[in-house]
């Protein structure tokens, strides 16, 4: 009996597969499409990646500041990742990790992958055994690659628009991904997609490179998830991000590139209040951060007294207004509207810095 069934599950295992039993075991390729791509001016590198797979967050993107990105996909091997990283580190190109890759897998037919270096070199590679349609298309700085697609305008579409869409990279690449939704993206449907853009001491505080890391592992249309999540990230994270890459930049005396974090900057703040025009925590968040970064110190008494009669029991409100007062040179002001603070809070050990800080102020003044 035991010989029995032996001979009975070689026979299932050796069987030529039909396209039914193929089209059943597609949840094992990731089939999907994604855009790798590189930042000229910031250096910034990325994936952004959607698809009819659980969590493709976890298996298709890999990045490093300073080195490259790849995105590994169809019968994806998740050791191109790290291996990829590895070579362009040791300073082989996009193509060279690419044709090597090719040369020395033996499932490589089954394979896609999309590298950019951090140089702009990119390259890409589609087997001849991926599911149809199945391509890619590379550009300077990019690449984007998708198998399993409703047809060859998928990537096209991915390719034009991020080729045309100014801005961030984050922001170009999820505008490509968008395109390719546009066009069919993957004719079975979606499920999950991932950004992640890398940028040295990006991340938070400082202390690692993943500038931008988020995902959606299952959705009915995950690239709108995507979107908030990237949305909510940008109010609670990005500023902080750009202004350390300011000071980066400028310690590097790379100042075009501190020049356009700046502009990026403003240019974000203006869009969330256009959207926004009477949330007062963001009026004050916008008002704190123009102010304390000497990016526009009248904007910001402006966006502040809005924030405070939109809100005026809200006494971090009254801080943020006593600040801008302050570095307009308003010391008087300041020193009042922080005094009453400590009054109402003598507790508060930042009411109170705050005020010493005023006083000081005034006092070197000489006014």
């Amino acid at each position: 009996m035991t010989k029995l069934i032996s001979m009975l599950l070689f026979v299932v295992f050796v069987l030529p597969l039909t396209a039914q039993e193929e089209s059943s075991i597609s949840h094992d390729i990731i089939a999907t499409y994604s855009i790798v791509a590189w930042d000229s001016l910031t250096g910034d590198l990325g994936v952004a990646v959607q698809s009819k797979f659980l969590g493709v967050g976890a298996v298709v993107p890999y990045a490093k500041s300073g080195v490259g990105a790849i995105a590994t996909q169809a019968f994806a091997n998740t050791e191109y990742g790290p291996q990829a990283l590895e070579m362009l580190e040791r300073g082989m190109s996009a193509q060279q990790v690419v044709d090597s890759f090719i040369k020395y897998d033996t499932s490589a037919s089954s394979r896609q992958l999309g590298v950019v270096d951090a140089h702009g070199g990119s390259a890409a590679y589609t087997g001849t055994s991926c599911l149809s349609y199945a391509g890619h298309v590379v550009g300077k700085g990019y690449s984007a690659q998708g198998n399993i697609l409703a047809s060859e305008t998928v990537v096209k579409a991915i390719a034009r628009t991020f080729e045309i869409t100014p801005g961030d990279l984050a922001d170009r690449m999820l505008a490509a991904l968008d395109a390719g939704e546009a066009a069919g993206g993957d004719k079975r449907g979606r499920q999950s997609a991932a950004l992640l853009v890398v940028r040295e001491k990006g991340g938070y505080a400082g202390y690692n490179d993943r500038f931008i890391d988020i995902r959606v592992d299952d959705d009915s249309l995950p690239l709108v998830a995507l979107r908030r999540i990237y949305m909510k990230w940008q109010e609670t994270f990005l500023l902080d991000a750009r202004l350390r890459a300011v000071d980066e930049f400028n310690r590097r005396k790379r100042f075009d590139a501190a020049r356009e974090e700046m502009q990026r900057i403003v240019s974000s703040f203006n869009e969330q209040l256009r959207n926004r025009p009477d949330d007062p925590e963001l009026l004050n968040n916008i008002a704190w951060a123009l102010a304390t970064h000497d990016l526009d110190r009248e904007r910001a008494m402006e966006l502040a007294k809005r924030a405070v009669k939109l809100a005026p029991d809200k006494p971090n409100f009254l801080d943020t207004m006593a600040e801008c007062h302050f570095r307009l040179g308003h010391y008087d002001e300041a020193i009042a509207i922080e005094a009453e603070l400590v009054t109402k809070d003598p507790t508060n050990d930042n009411y109170w810095k705050q005020l010493q800080k005023f006083k000081e102020g005034k006092q070197r003044s000489g006014r």
